[in-house]
């Protein structure tokens, strides 16, 4: 069984419109560049060929892998209790020790961006939090050990 993957409705209608684009347009732009660059001759010698064929693979791929994100979505809303560590959360932590404080957006698989600050719901050092409040403390097992964080803000 594939795991549940975690989207936002942004996220959602936003794979969704991608496959359309990718199934109904890019399919039907590289099967005509197929056609033209296989009519070149010799597909073995055919540079644009190799090329077009590498391009469809890739489209293939992500088309899978979008449907395949899909099929297994599960649409969260944001949790309207402010109180708790979950999905959609905006958590500050802290690790023991230092001063300095990290602030991350809680978010599922597909939308995970760390320089935007977005961690995955799946990320070992969420689902350490999952669950907890502001002022609690946890402990997350990295790879150097376990370590403490605590829940300095939970927005």
């Amino acid at each position: 069984m594939e795991q549940k993957e975690y989207l936002t409705k942004e996220k959602h209608e936003e794979l969704v419109n991608e496959l359309k684009n990718l199934t109904n347009v890019k399919r039907s732009e590289i099967a005509e560049e197929l056609q033209q660059t296989g009519a070149m001759g010799d597909l073995r010698e055919n540079a644009e060929y190799q090329q077009a064929r590498e391009a469809q693979a890739e489209l293939e791929a992500r088309i899978q892998k979008i449907e395949s994100v899909l099929q297994n979505a599960e649409i969260v809303v944001e949790s309207k209790d402010k109180d708790i560590v979950g999905i959609g959360s905006l958590v500050t932590i802290c690790k023991k020790g230092e001063k300095e404080c990290t602030k991350y957006k809680i978010v599922g698989a597909e939308e995970v961006n760390m320089a935007e600050g977005k961690i995955g719901v799946n990320s070992p050092l969420v689902e350490a939090m999952i669950g907890k409040k502001k002022g609690e403390v946890f402990t997350f097992n990295a790879p150097k050990g376990a370590m403490e964080y605590s829940i300095l803000k939970l927005e």
